[in-house]
């Protein structure tokens, strides 16, 4: 995020300067608005799955990539122990600015401490980018556990955005896995970077966390062709 235009959109939230919304698209889907006020919401209207996934943690606690610090303040006030890091600069500033006590800016290949429970919401396999690197991203994941620690992680199955009217699907199986997106953010006229996004089917992302030793157990399936996934060492 070079522009680091969604921290700047966080920022002007934060500080009463809210005049419009973000913008996104990607590369098979057309420009949708993403209401700030969202970016702030608490427990109680988070999506289900969030919930579940905050319900489920325990001991000290990793959020990735923080965003505005939701997840990390409700459970800073439920006693638990947070670190919260983002690659946003913004959205760093606008965390520690709403309270959350520990706070980075670091991506998540860059952490070392370990943890009990590592949050990666929000559509969290999109920071493995593409199908390729979700082995890399895994390994790292489970460094950062401690015995017994869980890894809560949330994705769709973006597979029904090629279906056509009848039901028949448009995959090409020469490209890359359906999905690996390219992601694009503007806000107040800028445009950022386009950035790699990865939608993970749940069958492949436990594929994957086989191969590298994870147990991945389905924790609960949402209304749109999403999951929350908790992921364990295997014994």
């Amino acid at each position: 995020m070079e522009k680091d235009l969604f921290g700047k959109a966080l920022l002007d939230y934060q500080n009463g300067k809210y005049t419009e919304d973000l913008i996104t698209s990607t590369n098979i889907s057309d420009e949708d608005v993403l209401p700030l006020p969202y970016l702030f919401r608490n427990f109680e209207t988070m999506p289900k799955l969030e919930q579940t996934a905050l319900k489920l943690t325990k001991g000290k606690v990793l959020d990735v990539g923080c965003g505005a610090g939701n997840h990390s303040l409700y459970l800073q006030d439920k006693g638990f122990t947070v670190k919260a890091i983002d690659i946003s600069k913004g959205a760093i500033k606008v965390s520690k600015q709403r309270g959350v006590i520990h706070t980075e800016q670091k991506a998540l290949l860059e952490e070392t401490e370990t943890f009990d429970t590592l949050l990666v919401l929000m559509n969290g396999t999109g920071i493995f980018q593409e199908l390729q690197q979700t082995s890399k991203y895994l390994k790292h994941l489970k460094s950062l556990l401690q015995p017994n620690g869980q890894i809560l992680i949330d994705s769709s199955d973006i597979k029904y955005m090629y279906e056509d009217e009848d039901g028949g699907l448009w995959i090409d199986m020469n490209t890359n896995y359906y999905g690996e997106l390219d992601y694009f953010l503007s806000y107040k006229g800028e445009k950022e970077e386009p950035m790699k996004w990865l939608y993970l089917d749940f069958n492949t992302l436990l594929t994957v966390c086989l191969s590298v030793g994870l147990d991945c157990e389905l924790i609960e399936e949402g209304e749109h062709f999403d999951y929350l996934a908790k992921l364990s060492i295997k014994d």
